[in-house]
């Protein structure tokens, strides 16, 4: 193989890898998350909570693993569901998370205004039915 070929060869291979690559990102912004619509009942964690607490509540380095405002990480399950006192398994009415989000309870409204974008009314009540429905993990883990 000559000089030349390899040089074509080589631009074609960095090609494919960046269009790969940049094809592969699985990243949501917050407005196409807001479009999103949480149905009336069988929420499943993975695919309707876990991505808004991604975008709204752990990347604006509060309720990640390294920052944990107010001692909470909302990046997995297992976080999210750790204290039953957050997140009360079969009653919204007495999780400190739904407090949060609608700023009831004695909390100020989570996200604080600013920091991220607020959660639409269908976030809100899809966290509240997927808490009502036992707050289960669901079947569509990653």
């Amino acid at each position: 193989m000559n000089f030349y070929n390899k040089i074509i060869l080589s631009g074609i291979s960095i090609l494919f890898f960046t269009m790969l690559i940049s094809g592969c990102d699985d990243t949501i912004t917050s407005d196409e998350l807001d479009k999103r619509v949480i149905p009336d009942s069988n929420i499943d964690y993975y695919t309707h909570i876990q991505p808004i607490f991604s975008v709204k509540c752990a990347s604006s380095f509060c309720h990640d693993d390294g920052t944990r405002a107010g001692g909470l990480s909302l990046t997995s399950y297992g976080n999210a569901t750790a204290d039953l006192s957050i997140v009360f398994p079969g009653d919204p009415s007495v999780s400190k998370l739904v407090w949060a989000i609608e700023g009831t309870g004695g909390t100020q409204p989570m996200p604080p205004p600013g920091a991220a974008p607020p959660l639409t009314e269908n976030q809100i009540k899809g966290i509240k039915t997927w808490i009502a429905e036992g707050a289960k993990p669901g079947a569509n883990k990653p």
